[in-house]
């Protein structure tokens, strides 16, 4: 998507400098960049692959000298990362078109908005409303009374269950499956898992008279925010009795789970293989590393950050930020692993301990 450098600058809200009339075709890396490329040269580590380069222009560091980089052109960002989602969206528009598939199947009672595209094989159940604007990508299955909200964008193959509100402008990557419903199950007299518990092993376990697993099943449906995004191949299970719950803006990776009744706040970070148990609460701008676990029905307060493998087993406040199986604060867990390093070292000195005890004569 051809664009000129006074384009770019204005919709990073940045200032160009040289040739802003310069057309450039896509971004590219500094030192692959050619003469229609935008090189991405932010920091000044890049400054040699640009040099090298066939480009004439690119995003460069504040006081960049565009003469010394060979530059017919340059945009100079104060963040470079928040350029990067800046930049990316202005060069990738949402895909045309609008119309739906004859292949489509659409119940007579579901409401479409205008201008919403719907691709091959999608199936649309009973009661669903479409807002306006959105894009249903091919195979797509949305169940009965589910609700989307303007500009709503589901990858292919996303399923979308019964009861299910999705906001404005939600995304949602192939494969992602929203309103599954919740693991959950009961037995006649005490599970196996309720009686280890009780006694914490102090008593082995034998079989119950009962096993059955009675299916609880789920009702709740879920919420999903505006500008909400999942990941492919994610779940977000449906709630028992009240909506599981995903806040405004929280971004979801790919191969994440979110148990049912789950109630995740705004703006949160939930990066792949995270897995989220049923009936936890977690505030507003929460960080999820990657495979981080957290157990049922805890609850984090707003801006917690949880380190990459992070296994939370307790609520912790506001702010925190923690690491390690179990999880504990950042503070804790370094004295924890240091402690851990020093383990080697402490056992050589018990056992000379232990040698000069037992052998006093050859003591040094």
């Amino acid at each position: 998507m051809p664009l000129t450098i006074a384009e770019i600058a204005q919709a990073l809200g940045t200032t160009a400098h040289g040739n802003t009339a310069l057309v450039v075709q896509r971004p590219a890396e500094p030192g692959s960049a050619g003469p229609d490329d935008l090189a991405l040269a932010m920091s000044k580590a890049y400054a040699d692959a640009l040099r090298s380069s066939q480009a004439r222009a690119a995003i460069v560091w504040d006081g960049a000298d565009l003469d010394d980089l060979g530059l017919a052109a340059a945009i100079t960002v104060p963040r470079a990362r928040l350029a990067m989602a800046q930049l990316t969206q202005a060069f990738d528009p949402r895909p045309a078109g609008a119309g739906i598939h004859p292949t489509a199947v659409i119940d007579p009672a579901a409401r479409i908005g205008a201008d919403v595209h719907i691709g091959p094989f999608v199936v649309i159940g009973p009661g669903v409303a479409l807002g306006d604007g959105c894009r249903i990508d091919s195979h797509v299955s949305i169940g009965d009374r589910a609700t989307l909200g303007a500009g709503c964008w589901l990858g292919a193959g996303t399923r979308i269950g019964r009861d299910c509100h999705l906001g404005a402008r939600v995304i949602t990557q192939p494969n992602a499956v929203i309103g599954s419903d919740g693991f959950s199950y009961v037995t006649t007299d005490l599970a196996n898992e309720e009686r280890a518990i009780k006694t914490m092993g102090r008593t082995p376990l034998t079989p119950p008279q009962d096993g059955t697993r009675h299916r609880i099943h789920s009702l709740g449906g879920v919420v999903l925010g505006d500008d909400v995004e999942v990941g492919s191949n994610s779940t977000i299970d449906a709630g028992t009795i009240r909506p599981t719950r995903i806040g405004r803006g929280t971004k979801i990776d790919n191969q994440v789970h979110i148990g049912h009744n789950c109630v995740v706040g705004e703006d949160c970070i939930v990066c792949g293989h995270v897995g989220l148990a049923g009936s936890g609460t977690f505030g507003d701008r929460c960080v999820f590393a990657g495979k981080v676990g957290t157990k049922d029905h805890v609850t984090l307060g707003n801006d917690v950050v949880m380190g990459g493998g992070a296994n939370v087993y307790s609520d912790f406040p506001d702010g925190a930020f923690v690491m390690g199986s179990p999880a504990l604060d950042m503070p804790d867990h370094r004295a924890q692993q240091k402690a851990l390093r020093g383990l080697p070292q402490l056992q050589k000195i018990v056992a000379d301990l232990r040698a000069r005890l037992t052998n006093p004569g050859e003591a040094g």
